[in-house]
């Protein structure tokens, strides 16, 4: 398998996304990787890694699509940029899958543009997984289209669907849709419109889900426009931050809490790998033609590594061709709706 990585994306790039991808290279053992960037900043970062070096193709691609740009003109121009080439390589099968933590808007853009929507997918979506305490739950979309039509919303159900089969191995993943009431009638024109089509949907629908609800193991996919997806996501992380904040504070305040703490340091250990993005990922972009991650902005090499196995767990699972299923399921139904 051989997957993509923009080497140039992120705030601790080039050297996170070449010790990830190295310390990729040795964890899994069939895996080859097409490292793309500036190489002269690439190859010092590579000093050490003569033992997976063989598997390493160095791609020159100095042009850097940043966040500060319009990314589809970014996608347009820069043509010898990580993004675009990586696209290019993922869509003409000489790599499996693409890997990047730069521009959120120009890995988008690269996606439809340069890589392309799977056949009946309307937008494709960014989809992460987030800790509920039993496990984890996909929320889609996370910020990819912040305005949406309720045919959108069913499409994104059925692609969270396919990726909690093909990558989570769920045998028949719940979906739900976000909402600020479990009734049906509850909600914006939006969500009210979304409910009845996706209890057509070819996978399980579980309803509405309240926000209180997101964490409580009610669904496995939570569908969301990019708009409130965001809002749940950074407002998500927010909270986990605050409170590991509170926690610690309190704990170091006295010498019970210091006790207390030393003693319950191995579970806090788990809560915080639980919480951890860099034991996940990133969040694939889900509805283009190929096994794309976008991986955290501030990823580390560990993360890197991460996303690289969520790639090859995407390419495994089938989950494009899970989709693409999906998605001929649900044409004769649209089709008798016009």
């Amino acid at each position: 398998m051989v997957v993509y990585v923009d080497a140039m994306g992120g705030d601790l790039a080039p050297e996170a996304p070449v010790k990830g991808t190295v310390e990729a290279l040795r964890k899994y053992p069939d895996l080859k990787v097409i490292l793309a960037g500036k190489l002269d900043e690439i190859e010092p970062h590579l000093a050490g890694a003569d033992d997976v070096r063989d598997r390493i193709t160095l791609e020159d691609a100095p042009e850097v699509i940043t966040n500060h740009e319009s990314p589809v003109m970014g996608v347009r121009k820069k043509v010898h940029s990580a993004t675009v080439q990586g696209m290019l390589k993922v869509r003409s099968g000489e790599a499996d899958g693409f890997v990047s933590a730069g521009s959120t808007g120009a890995t988008l853009a690269g996606g439809m543009f340069r890589l392309g929507r799977i056949p009946g997918i309307e937008r494709p979506a960014l989809a992460p997984l987030l800790p509920n305490g039993k496990g984890h739950f996909l929320l889609i979309d996370c910020g990819a289209n912040v305005d949406c039509k309720p045919e959108y919303l069913v499409q994104f159900g059925l692609m969270g669907d396919a990726y909690m089969k093909g990558v989570m191995g769920m045998k028949d993943p719940r979906i739900g849709l976000i909402n600020i009431g479990a009734e049906a009638e509850k909600g914006n024109a939006l969500v009210k419109e979304t409910y009845p089509l996706m209890e057509k949907a070819p996978y399980r629908f579980v309803g509405n889900v309240e926000a209180r609800d997101i964490t409580t193991d009610q669904a496995d996919v939570l569908v969301a426009d990019g708009f409130s997806g965001n809002l749940i996501l950074k407002f998500m992380e927010g909270v986990a931050a605050t409170l590991m904040g509170i926690i610690k504070k309190e704990m170091m305040a006295d010498l019970r809490g210091k006790l207390s703490g030393l003693i319950g340091k191995p579970a806090f250990r788990r809560v915080k790998k639980l919480m951890d993005y860099k034991e996940v990922g990133g969040a694939p972009l889900l509805g283009v033609q190929g096994a794309v991650v976008k991986a955290h902005g501030s990823s580390d090499a560990k993360a890197f590594c991460s996303a690289i196995g969520q790639v090859i767990k995407m390419v495994n699972g089938k989950v494009v061709s899970i989709i693409e299923e999906g998605v001929s399921k649900m044409e004769p139904a649209a089709e008798k709706s016009e």
